[in-house]
């Protein structure tokens, strides 16, 4: 799709043409001209600019700001930019509470919504501004879903609080609550620990799922170089915005197209820099589920292999000692991205939202020494990357586990087992439990919870209060700031009669994440007993938007995904 000679655009295969031209869309554009614009903005390209603007958490406050700039910069580049917005359920508000069977449910919903106003207004392309952990990957599904040029920018992290002397995150007011439980800290330190923890607008500081998705999105080639390093309060994010404005208008008359960025290696590659930050155990689902929109099988399996062949090599928290703000002062996801692909870790002929691809955007960068946020692929901090991925009789379809900084990687003990996480977090919190204990939190996978909430209010405590010889496994999900030996996404989970619904107190369950086997101690002869007399639970949400969730979501390990996909397209949004 080129421009004219006289500077205009051709629009006949553009999908605002259905909405701009011709004497039968004169109601049409009488709105536009309703709104101010005149004949040339109607005749142009029209880009939605999507943001996840709201003040439900700071992850979430500089969205629009960073919205309008980006608005500017379609301008610039002869487009019409359309804003809108879109929900977000921020996880450090949702977690510990009913309020966290919204949360994944709502990278559907982003997804679905932006969908939704792309299609029924005939928007052109899209650029993104997104937050807060299930905004990014459900921002990045809308665009592979339609498949119109686009660009993605992460609205960037909070800047780290200092308490004490150091730097701290809100993973630390979460681990506090477990220490106040303990009595290792007192009511008047943790109220101090709280005010200081989040100074300023941003997603959470440590590599959680937010700041894992967005070294993904620019590992994946959706983001400009760099775009996802400044916090987001530095007004000179500003620029990456500006400049996603103009990147997406070249896309469009270069026809280059999301899923002409994200192949089959494009994922490899992020799932490289997943590993590689030792990011967010989250990033196993949200991979498949993007790679789903573009008819592309991308399992927890696939994920798990490239971790075991990628060094963990980013220092940061929870496992490090870093926040995202080092990290991008160190020279950010390209420093990363350069010394990986020195290495021979990541394909660097993927094509980029830049126009070039991985490679030739990474020319240009030099490795750096006056920094250690980062370590060279010759000095790792684990030979392997930060997620292990973990088979066995007690998970037949997988489970996953965060191993970055984490000493105690092999367990064996008597399962202790909780029908739901309200009910595991008061025995933690009153200490009912013993070291050595295996935690079993079921009921909590995507169709049981339902909407396969994140258990970091219960890992936290755990933490806080100083206990290490234990494990805890679900078959829900946990936080990017979850520490220790805690196993996620246990599948089949325990709604659909998975060997984790068979799971009896006393049982004794083996985890090795060094070898990656999660295993159940139980004769199959009773395991088998013990299944002709299991029945599904029910659960409270038999309407709205969550029953919906439920019954149409698939399993943990294809990324959770409710429709089809890209597989069974027969048409493609871009070429209405």
């Amino acid at each position: 799709m080129t421009k004219k000679p006289d500077g205009t655009w051709d629009k006949s295969q553009l999908p605002s043409r259905h909405v701009t031209e011709g004497p039968a869309r004169a109601p049409h554009r009488s709105y536009y001209y309703a709104m101010g614009l005149g004949t040339r903005e109607i005749a142009q390209p029209f880009v939605g600019v999507a943001s996840c603007w709201n003040e439900a958490a700071p992850c979430n406050t500089a969205l629009m700001r960073q919205a309008n700039a980006v608005a500017k910069g379609v301008k610039a580049a002869g487009g019409t930019p359309r804003e809108f917005c879109t929900i977000t359920v921020t996880d450090g508000i949702a977690m510990g509470h009913e309020g966290m069977r919204s949360s994944l449910v709502s990278r559907d919903v982003i997804a679905d919504s932006v969908e939704l106003t792309m299609r029924g207004h005939g928007y052109d392309a899209l650029v993104g501004v997104a937050g807060c952990d299930k905004s990014l990957p459900g921002m990045m599904m809308a665009m592979l879903r339609l498949n119109v040029p686009s660009v993605f920018l992460y609205g960037g992290s909070i800047l780290p609080g200092r308490f004490q002397g150091r730097d701290i995150t809100v993973m630390d007011v979460f681990e506090g609550v477990g220490a106040h439980a303990a009595g290792t800290m007192d009511a008047k330190t943790l109220c101090e620990l709280e005010q200081h923890a989040c100074p300023s607008d941003g997603a959470c500081g440590g590599q959680f799922t937010a700041n894992t998705m967005a070294c993904v999105s620019e590992a994946i080639g959706l983001a400009l170089p760099l775009s996802s390093a400044l916090p987001a309060p530095y007004l000179d994010r500003d620029q990456y915005a500006v400049a996603s404005g103009e990147a997406v208008m070249r896309l469009i008359e270069q026809n280059i197209r999301p899923r002409d960025i994200c192949t089959r290696k494009a994922f490899e590659n992020a799932a490289v820099v997943v590993a590689a930050t030792g990011g967010s155990t989250n990033g196993a689902l949200h991979l498949p589920a993007m790679a789903h929109e573009c008819g592309i099988e991308f399992t927890l399996k696939d994920v798990a292999e490239i971790a075991a062949r990628t060094p963990y090599i980013a220092d940061l928290k929870p496992g490090g000692r870093y926040v995202a703000k080092d990290m991008g002062e160190a020279g950010g996801v390209p420093m990363l991205l350069r010394t990986l692909l020195d290495a021979g870790l990541l394909h660097g002929d993927c094509m980029t939202v830049t126009g070039r691809t991985l490679a030739e955007n990474l020319a240009d960068v030099v490795w750096r020494d006056d920094q250690d946020v980062i370590r060279p692929v010759s000095n790792p901090l684990s030979p392997t990357g930060g997620v292990v991925g973990l088979w066995g009789s007690l998970a037949p379809d997988g489970g996953i586990v965060k191993v970055a900084g984490l000493k105690h990687q092999v367990h064996r003990g008597p399962a202790r087992v909780f029908d739901g996480e309200a009910a595991c977090f008061e025995a933690v919190s009153n200490r009912d439990y013993k070291e050595g204990d295996v935690l079993v939190i079921r009921y909590e996978g995507p169709k049981g919870g339902p909407g396969m909430r994140e258990m970091l209010s219960t890992t936290a405590a755990i933490y806080g209060q100083g206990v290490e010889n234990i494990a805890l496994i679900t078959d829900g999900r946990f936080s990017g700031a979850t520490r220790g030996l805690c196993i996620g996404h246990v599948g089949p989970e325990a709604a659909v009669g998975g060997p984790i619904a068979l799971v009896k107190d006393g049982d004794i369950i083996s985890i090795d994440a060094t070898q990656g086997t999660i295993d159940l101690e139980v004769d199959p002869i009773e395991l088998e007993n013990r299944r002709r007399h299991w029945q599904p639970r029910g659960h409270d949400y038999n309407s709205g938007a969550i029953w919906k969730f439920a019954q149409l979501v698939g399993p943990a390990y294809l990324g959770a995904t409710t429709h089809p996909g890209a597989a069974k397209e027969t048409h493609v949004y871009a070429d209405i």
